[in-house]
């Protein structure tokens, strides 16, 4: 196939070279080992994110059958990721616009 293309092409064949062919054998032989260890690496840390997500549901669970709010629970997660000013900030102007229409 590959002297079909280059008739095509109008390039001269490739001479034989057993070497240059084993050398190139042995380069994608490491590439796609490296390619396919990535590839692993990337399914075990998917694995690893479901089971955690599976782990965090059953926490959940059993919070809210202890009586607790999960919903109340996530939004304190939440504000426990972010910046203490940002969250004063934030509920400052939430004040101020519940002021200005009367919700307080």
């Amino acid at each position: 196939m590959r002297e079909a293309l280059d008739k095509v092409r109008g390039t001269p064949p490739m001479k034989n070279d057993p070497d240059f062919r084993k050398h190139n054998q042995h380069v994608y032989g490491v590439a796609a080992e490296e390619l396919r260890q990535f590839i692993e690496q990337f399914e075990q840390l998917e694995a690893e994110r479901k089971d955690a997500a599976q782990r965090q549901k059953e926490v959940m669970a059993e919070a809210k059958a202890r009586g607790y709010d999960t919903k109340v629970m996530k939004k304190v997660i939440a504000l426990r990721k972010r910046d203490p000013d940002d969250i004063a900030e934030e509920e400052a102007i939430l004040e101020m616009y519940k002021a200005a229409l009367g919700m307080v």
